[in-house]
């Protein structure tokens, strides 16, 4: 078996990113997912994420790469609020519904609710592959040029 270069491995980890974060910048936009400040956090990140991902497999260099680094921890960040605010969001709506609602049936009635709880732990995980993707690459010693 041939084993393959990490630069390889980078550019494929950078192409997957890009096809991640290309299909939900769709998904969020079909969905229209921008109606209040939270939910254009997300197709925010998203939607600059593509080309700062490019820049970083055709000219990797420090700025490209660090701010790349910096931008899919921010995205794991993004995506946890997003779990947070789907969550407290099905809990509001399901109490709304039924005051008397609580433990087990609350947080059971909660995850199932009208907004996919689980859904922007897509975000997390394309943010951890921009994360993994950049970590340590020999990009980031290249100097800017000036």
């Amino acid at each position: 078996m041939t084993e393959i270069s990490s630069d390889k491995l980078r550019r494929w980890l950078l192409g997957l990113f890009i096809v991640g974060a290309s299909g939900l910048s769709a998904e969020l936009l079909l969905l229209e997912h921008y109606e209040e400040w939270r939910q254009w956090l997300p197709l925010g990140f998203l939607v600059a994420s593509v080309p700062l991902a490019s820049w970083v497999a055709w000219r990797p260099g420090r700025v490209s790469v660090n701010a790349f680094l910096t931008l899919g921890a921010l995205m794991v960040v993004v995506g946890a609020l997003g779990v947070f605010f789907h969550l407290s969001g099905n809990v509001e709506f399901e109490l709304e519904l039924n005051p008397e609602l609580s433990g087990s049936a609350l947080l059971w009635d909660t995850v199932r609710g009208a907004t996919p709880v689980l859904a922007p732990g897509a975000m997390v995980q394309l943010g951890l592959l921009g994360v993994i993707a950049a970590w340590r690459h020999p990009g980031a010693k290249i100097p800017a040029r000036s």
